[in-house]
């Protein structure tokens, strides 16, 4: 563990969240406006819906690449570096996308974009290093609230700048991202003690290198399954849920900002106020697997809500699966070394961005698919169905996971 200890450690902590709300409320701010920016480009709802599920696969695809690189060189020179390239390129990469003529470059901006967010998986890394083994789902869910927070304020800010000019979310994220990199550049300590470092390797830093560590030990391979089903599932926010919103029911970049705001702030409760409480009185595995099971019940009341009313009620339900996140993290930080918590990190973000290029692209030709007038599936929520249908697979392999753990953790 770091020698990071008691109130020191609480104020790195605070540093962390205020750091990551930044990072993320500059991500949260071009979401309402970004698909809206690509249908200006193609002057078609439908045709946006598939393009901006290839945008989101490329920024995935990105990640999948980037994220055992970066957790491994964190691994070998330390977290702090890796969370001050990522937001210094961040800010640069809003700045072109705020440039951008055509899709090429809004293209280019995303490529960019999967490599500097990579280091996501650094700051969770950052987290191990200076928790315990028992306290990290805590930990986590305070991360986890720190990107919520972020996702408040940021669809808000966005959806209001959104209706002065598209292009003007992207110039307010790359001066939040430059506001992060000088906050971290002051304030924020190194986590991993030298003796701690592990050499740089290729070996280990390709994502298929670095995904052989999640077949290392039984728990950990059926883990990132349910880590990939997750994510999977949660793509369909990103590829479909700004322009479903504005074909169903009508709604703007402000409506659909705050609806984004309030989908963070339940998020939010649920990983900064629930997750500790809910952990501490039933284990991980338990919160884990009931976390999926909510999501998977409020994004199927998502999909067949009739009314903008009922959609927005659906987000209560669907908040429930911020428990199984950071929980998930928790039981797979338990695994492994304190030299290996980057490796590990890089795997898990690597599984999670091959759901980023599936899911978009799955989830967006989907919903272009069910908007034709041939369309077998002429159903617009069919998207959320499906995804409701993954989450709920998850919390059944999330229960098998469990009961085999307890079986091997068993006294013989």
């Amino acid at each position: 563990m770091s020698i990071l200890s008691g109130s020191r450690r609480r104020a790195v902590i605070a540093f962390i969240f205020v750091t990551a709300v930044l990072d993320i409320v500059a991500m949260g701010i071009i979401i309402p406006v970004f698909p809206s920016l690509i249908e200006e480009f193609v002057g078609s709802n439908a045709e946006a819906g598939w393009i901006n599920g290839v945008f989101v696969a490329l920024w995935a695809g990105m990640q999948f690449v980037a994220s055992p690189v970066i957790g491994s060189l964190s691994d070998r020179y330390g977290r702090r570096p890796v969370i001050l390239l990522s937001c210094a390129g961040l800010a640069a990469d809003y700045v072109l996308m705020a440039l951008a003529p055509s899709l090429w470059w809004l293209a280019l901006g995303r490529l960019v974009a999967g490599v500097t967010s990579s280091s996501f998986t650094t700051v969770f890394a950052y987290m191990a290093d200076i928790t315990a083994p028992e306290d990290r789902a805590r930990g986590y869910g305070l991360i986890g609230a720190a990107f919520s927070g972020g996702f408040v304020l940021g669809p808000l800010v966005g959806g209001f700048l959104g209706e002065i000019s598209p292009r003007a979310p992207f110039w307010f994220a790359a001066g939040l991202s430059g506001v992060a990199f000088l906050y971290g550049l002051l304030i924020l300590p190194e986590s991993l003690r030298p003796e701690k470092r592990m050499a740089f390797s290729w070996r280990r830093a390709n994502p298929f290198g670095a995904v052989k560590l999640l077949g290392s030990h039984p728990e950990l391979t059926g883990l990132a399954t349910v880590n990939f089903l997750l994510h999977f599932a949660h793509h369909v926010f990103s590829a479909v849920f700004v322009l479903y919103a504005a074909y169903r029911y009508g709604w703007g970049p402000w409506q659909v900002g705050a609806l984004l705001a309030l989908v963070g702030a339940l998020d939010m409760t649920v990983q900064g106020v629930l997750v500790g409480p809910a952990v501490k009185r039933f284990g991980d595995r338990a919160v884990m697997v009931f976390g999926l099971f909510g999501g998977a019940v409020g994004v199927a009341c998502m999909g067949l809500a009739p009314t903008g009313i009922l959609f927005t009620l659906s987000m209560v339900p669907n908040a429930l699966w911020g428990l199984a996140m950071p929980t998930i993290q928790s039981l797979m930080t338990q695994r492994v070394s304190e030299s290996e918590q980057g490796q590990l990190q890089g795997a898990n973000m690597s599984v999670a961005s091959v759901a980023g290029v599936v899911s978009p692209l799955f989830f967006g030709a989907v919903y272009a698919f069910s908007l034709r007038a041939d369309s077998w599936l002429p159903y617009a929520g069919a998207s959320f169905l499906i995804a409701a249908g993954v989450l709920l697979a998850g919390a059944i392999l999330g229960w098998v996971v469990a009961k085999q753990a307890e079986r091997r953790e068993q006294p013989a």
